[in-house]
Formats: C-alpha cells, structure tokens, sequence
C-alpha cells in the first residue's frame, strides 16, 4: 500500500499544532496574519485558511473578526455518562426551560409517535461559571410530563422510573447556527450529538434526548454490566 503523502494544508497545520501545544505558541497569543503565514510557508492564502480551519475544529485556535487567529486557553473537559441525558458534575449548574410543542419531523420518528402528538420540551444548558458547556433538548409524550412540571425549573423527576432499555448514538459533525451561538462556539469547530432514546418494557419510547457537547472539550463514557454466568457471584 502506498503510503498517503501529507497536503500542503496538513503540515501547515501540524507545524503550528506543535507549537501550540508545545507552549511556544502560548494562550492568547495573536497568530501572524494569515498573508504573514502564506509568506512563511511559501503557499497560497486559501491554503493558510484550510489549515486554520483544521485547528479551528480542534479548539486550538479561535478566530475574532477584524482582529485575527488566537491561541485558546486549554479547557476542561467534561464527561458526558452514559444513560445520564445531560452531563453531570458538582462544579456545573444546569439551568432548564420547559414548553409544550407538537411532535414533527425527526423527533417524531424518535418517540415513535403520530404528527402533532402534544410533547414537553425541557431545554437544557450546563455552565461552568459562565461558559455554557453543553446543551440539549428533552422530548417526553404529554402525557409522561404532566402539565404541573411546565411551571418547575428542576430536572424532570421520575421521568426514567419505567424504562428497561436505553439506545444512545453519538456523532461528530459541525455545530448548527443555533447550537454555535448557545454554546459560544465558532461554525468551525466540531461538536459531539449524542440521540437517547429511553424504552419501557412494552417498546414504547418514554423520552428523547438531543445532546450537543464542544468535542475537544468533552468525553463520552458507556459503561455494560454484563450478566453472570451461572454459579458465579457479584463480588
């Protein structure tokens, strides 16, 4: 097999990686100026840019209009547990939105119900201070979420008393306008999704979750408890 040749626009990006994250390139330090870097590597500005772009995904560098590439301070990372719907730490404060919508569209599919079917919509931001960390959109049948809950600013409870069985997917793509604005995050730089769905033992879903994490900044963790083998015990 031939060995692939690294782009123009790979080694550019790599070079400044390595400073960045080597510390010569230290947080907050303004970038050379994308002709300033063109003239360094001896490439075009449009190359300069595709390799900005790539560090941008990464989190390692952020782009402020009308003043130039920045070097981002490294931040925490937050683990998102499996199961959980929403991450969960003591140092983070979750605020919570509810409203009633109609089911359409993708979150129909999802609960598995018919169009317009009534829904509470919980909508969830996680900060750390005052940087939002995570957000996500919880979808329940009306009739799970009693209309008392609309007027409550804390997490559903007992929401899960029911369910058997939990199916999450997790994904890595660009973030929406709105998911770049909720989280403050540059359109460039790479989110993780994770869809949860929670089942009762019928096969009916009882909830839909839609989580939306900054992905160099968070962790996902699944965790399977598998059965005994006869004879054998939990010790």
């Amino acid at each position: 097999m031939t060995p692939t040749v690294p782009t123009l626009r790979d080694t550019i990006a790599e070079d400044l990686r390595v400073q960045i994250t080597t510390g010569r390139l230290k947080p907050g330090a303004r970038l050379p100026s994308e002709p300033k870097l063109a003239t360094h590597y001896k490439v075009s500005t449009p190359t300069i840019r595709q390799a900005l772009a790539l560090l941008q995904a990464e989190g390692l560098i952020e782009k402020t209009h009308g003043k130039g590439n920045f070097v981002r301070a490294p931040r925490r990372r937050i683990t998102y547990r499996g199961g959980a719907g929403i991450p969960f730490a003591p140092d983070l404060q979750t605020t919570i939105r509810t409203t009633t919508v109609r089911a359409r569209g993708h979150i129909r599919t999802l609960l598995r119900v018919p169009s317009n079917t009534p829904l509470t919509e919980f909508h969830c931001t996680t900060y750390e201070g005052e940087t939002p960390r995570s957000v996500a959109r919880i979808y329940i049948p009306r009739d799970l979420a009693p209309a008392a809950q609309l007027a409550s600013s804390s997490w559903p409870g007992g929401r899960d008393a029911n369910h058997t069985e939990t199916q999450e997917r997790v994904t890595a793509r660009l973030p929406t306008p709105e998911e770049a604005t909720a989280l403050r995050i540059s359109p460039t730089r790479t989110v993780l999704t994770v869809t949860r769905i929670a089942l009762n033992s019928a096969g009916r879903v009882l909830e839909a979750a839609l989580l939306t994490l900054p992905s160099d900044a968070a962790d996902a963790v699944f965790t399977t408890h598998l059965p005994l083998n006869e004879g054998e015990t939990d010790r």
